[in-house]
């Protein structure tokens, strides 16, 4: 395989499993902000869960979008991190 195939199976990656870290994390951190406050958390939990279907599309198009893998890679590794922090440090 070319070096142009090992970048596009990386983003892919970088797609699939980031995406998946980042929609499985974020969400957690959302309902760990938001319920505290105005919503039931079983209301929070359900908008988080539907905000997670965008949030996957987003760090998809993110990963295809970055200049290079690596910063497609540090980009979702980093925001799921600290979605990870924050919801650790709420909960």
């Amino acid at each position: 395989m070319s070096a142009a195939h090992w970048r596009l199976a990386s983003r892919c990656v970088a797609a699939a499993l980031g995406g998946y870290a980042l929609a499985s994390t974020l969400p957690v951190a959302i309902v760990a902000l938001v319920a505290p406050s105005s919503l039931a958390r079983a209301d929070a939990v359900l908008v988080a869960l539907q905000l997670s279907f965008l949030i996957y599309t987003g760090a998809v198009i993110w990963a295809f979008a970055a200049r290079s893998a690596s910063l497609a890679w540090a980009g979702l590794g980093l925001a799921a991190l600290l979605s990870s922090g924050v919801a650790w440090a709420l909960l």
